[in-house]
């Protein structure tokens, strides 16, 4: 079997939707599956990772000649609002269009039930939920890397921190408003900044943040980031799934989420602490409880073990199975 493993805008996109397919290819890789990264006919299965219109354009003419689609959703309306610059003007108008285009596969690949449950609302096509997967081996060594990164970015422990693009949309507005609060503790954001993507308000939280709070932009070697953070606070208002977040379970770092149905696979207080609300005082409660290094040690070990279940080498064969129902 054939795949044409196709991520449109490739060399553009970053973040979490290229993490999962670089994440993809290395399961495709681990099944011993043949498969090609040019969009091409010439396969028994097309299976495109962003629904651009190239990806439209050949997917209208993969079903014309018999060949199966299979489409990721990584992208829905909900989740790109409050990302970059414009994307809130574009959020509407891009339901009609991704409703449409997601219309055009046999089956899509949902990244989390939360996701999965949106879609029904896009389409009637079948859907498979596989998780992102978390790349075990990226991680490995990452804690040779804590004193580097934390004299790097002049990081006291415990760091308070977060991994990704800084956007308004993944709680920017709680993670500054906490390092206010918390002056004695040092908050890290390790992500591309993208000033030229950003809004007024995003760049106004980022330029007008307390000294406590600092935004590393764009790291070398994501695994210290993971090294220099102790506490991994995700603030985040909306998510398919969150791959930096199945990432610091893996490092065994205690979770702190905003309670979304995104992440209502974690249970609180067994493998993470979940937060309520949009406001910022539970918040500041619930990084007063992990201070403790006990209480960080043992939610941080519950998520390690959690993360188990979300290993490339768990996730590899919902793959195989779903080409073969398809083909």
């Amino acid at each position: 079997m054939k795949i044409s493993h196709y991520f449109e805008l490739e060399a553009h996109v970053t973040g979490g939707i290229r993490e999962s397919v670089k994440n993809q290819r290395k399961m495709l890789d681990r099944l011993d599956l043949q498969y090609t990264t040019e969009p091409t006919l010439d396969a028994d299965v097309f299976h495109c990772n962003l629904m651009g219109p190239r990806s439209v354009w050949y997917a209208k003419r993969a079903r014309s000649r018999g060949i199966p689609v299979v489409a990721h959703t990584h992208v829905t309306a909900e989740d790109f609002g409050d990302s970059f610059r414009f994307t809130n003007a574009l959020a509407k108008p891009l339901k009609p269009y991704l409703e449409r285009a997601y219309g055009l596969a046999d089956a899509l690949v949902c990244p989390s039930e939360y996701n999965r449950r949106l879609l029904e609302t896009y389409t009637d096509v079948p859907t498979t939920v596989i998780s992102n997967g978390v790349d075990r081996e990226k991680l490995e060594g990452f804690e040779s890397l804590a004193d580097e990164y934390r004299e790097r970015y002049d990081l006291r422990p415990p760091v308070v921190f977060l991994v990704g693009h800084v956007i308004k949309r993944k709680g920017l507005a709680t993670f500054v408003e906490l390092a206010r609060r918390r002056p004695d503790l040092d908050f890290a954001w390790f992500g591309p900044l993208d000033r030229s993507l950003k809004g007024r308000e995003t760049l106004s939280l980022i330029d007008n943040a307390p000294d406590n709070c600092t935004f590393t932009g764009y790291v070398d070697d994501v695994r210290g980031a993971y090294a220099a953070g102790d506490i991994f606070c995700f603030p985040t208002h909306e998510e398919n799934e969150g791959i930096a977040l199945l990432e610091a379970m893996t490092a065994g770092k205690p979770i702190l989420v905003r309670d979304i149905e995104t992440f209502s696979w974690l249970e609180d207080g067994e493998d993470c602490l979940k937060v309520s609300g949009s406001g910022v005082d539970a918040f500041a409660d619930a990084i007063d409880r992990l201070e403790d290094p006990d209480r960080r040690r043992e939610l941080g070990a519950a998520a390690a073990d959690r993360s188990d279940a979300f290993s490339l080498s768990a996730v590899a064969d919902r793959y195989e199975t779903l080409y073969a129902e398809v083909a």
